[in-house]
């Protein structure tokens, strides 16, 4: 079987890890000097290296040599996501006592650290307050603002930063040309735009569109199959507005539209543009476009929202501008899915509902399970998920879609999402955002690749 990118290029050693010079000099000098800690905090967001420095770090104290498949008893992973409750953490407390069976060192990697329950964190902070002298804790999480306080402040921090464009492009024609895929730089320049700063995204998608096309692939090609409006058209209609040319955005638009680009993804793709390259004019778009994929008419909404007042007079058909700036209060109708003129990467593949019956435990659940089973049938599916606030209440997952338009797509996906969940658990999908969440923040911070401001470690 063909073994997936993302996982055949994953780090094996520090000198392999790209774009995390920072955390990469502070470790190997720590190695170097046998100056190890007893609890490592990683923070960051999603598909940044962490779970993979994790694994180095654990082999590297030991000596052992690493392989993705390889497996030490000394080497304990842990999904905090099934394993939630004190007496997971108890029983890893006890088991924690017995020295290695083989190397120096018994290593606990923690995923998603964050899940873990106030009474499950209680536990861990006795055995990190007084750790035994053969025992390492990696803990990793993408919401480090969950954690106590009394947890952070006893681990050693380091925060993974979203990769740049120029790293991740540089990093994949290394990929492309190992794989005999050809591919164009302005072609990678796009899947990185479109992953949002994730490793794992971007050689997902570049797995994808690989199989896709015969001879050389272009960015035209890879923003056809991501439904991506071109660099290019987005530049023009930035200095379209700019300069107030409201006829030139109406054609801009239109043509886009007509290509089967969605509104949605132009506005994410201005958003790009305008924090990039932040200009005073330009910055006053940006309220207006987040409210973009929110809107029952999103292709007037987004017209509106560069052309202003103007638009009136070009907006055509039974749509009135008052119905435009009130938004209806009634929930569109989803029916069934409908992926006719999809490319293959939008289309998920529609799997028979798991049948769903009494509530089951959240020990029961992983949502990065749930993201990677999804992945694994749409990958544009799984990075609309991936943005989305979720929670789990007795036995149903609720996932917060922020927007009615967000809430069809995941809807249309049920199927795919349902297959994921444990046999008992039900799915119920909410078009708002998670209570207590800055919904502009959050819309931006999605797009951007669900990033948050953390501060940096000296």
């Amino acid at each position: 079987m063909r073994k997936a990118l993302y996982r055949k290029y994953r780090s094996r050693s520090l000198s392999e890890l790209v774009g995390q010079e920072q955390i990469v000099s502070v470790l190997g000098k720590s190695l170097a000097e046998g100056r190890v800690s007893h609890a490592y905090l990683f923070v960051g967001p999603r598909g940044t290296g962490k779970t993979s420095v994790a694994r180095i770090l654990a082999h590297a104290v030991n000596n052992f040599k690493y392989e993705l498949e390889d497996s030490y008893l000394d080497i304990i992973e842990i999904d905090a996501a099934s394993n939630t409750g004190v007496d997971n953490i108890r029983d890893l407390r006890e088991k924690a006592m017995i020295a290695p069976s083989s190397g120096k060192y018994k290593v606990y990697i923690i995923d998603e650290v964050h899940m873990l329950s106030k009474s499950a964190f209680n536990a861990l902070l006795k055995t990190l307050e007084e750790p035994p002298e053969h025992v390492i804790f990696i803990m990793a999480t993408t919401d480090v603002q969950k954690i106590p306080v009394t947890i952070v402040s006893r681990a050693q921090k380091f925060v993974f930063r979203l990769a740049e464009e120029g790293v991740m492009v540089k990093h994949m024609q290394g990929v492309a040309k190992a794989e005999g895929i050809n591919i164009d730089e302005t072609a990678l320049t796009a899947i990185a735009r479109r992953s949002g700063g994730s490793w794992r995204d971007a050689l997902s998608l570049l797995d994808q569109i690989s199989v896709m096309y015969d001879g050389k692939i272009t960015a035209e090609m890879v923003e056809q199959a991501l439904g991506l409006p071109s660099g290019e058209i987005v530049d023009k209609l930035l200095v379209a507005y700019q300069g107030s040319e409201g006829e030139k955005v109406n054609k801009l638009l239109r043509e886009m539209v007509a290509s089967g680009v969605r509104a949605e993804l132009v506005a994410e793709e201005l958003i790009r543009k305008i924090v990039a390259e932040p200009k005073g004019k330009l910055m006053g778009l940006l309220d207006k476009l987040v409210d973009v994929a929110g809107s029952t008419h999103p292709e007037v909404k987004l017209l509106l929202a560069l052309v202003g007042g103007r638009a009136s007079l070009m907006i055509s058909g039974d749509v009135s501008r008052r119905e435009i700036q009130q938004e209806p209060a009634r929930p569109r109708e989803t029916g069934a899915a409908d992926f006719s003129g999809c490319t293959r990467l939008d289309a998920p593949k529609i799997i028979k509902e798991a049948p769903r019956h009494a509530l089951v435990t959240t020990e029961e659940f992983s949502w990065e399970k749930v993201l990677e089973g999804v992945g694994r049938e749409s990958a544009p599916l799984r990075a609309h998920l991936s943005k989305l606030q979720h929670e789990v209440d007795g036995g149903k997952l609720r996932i917060y879609a922020r927007t009615k338009f967000i809430k069809t797509v995941v809807e249309k996906g049920r199927a795919v999402i349902v297959a994921q969940l444990p046999e008992k658990m039900e799915l119920e999908v909410i078009g708002e955002s998670k209570p207590g969440v800055d919904d502009n923040l959050e819309k931006i911070s999605a797009i951007m690749g669900g990033v948050t401001e953390i501060k940096v470690d000296g």
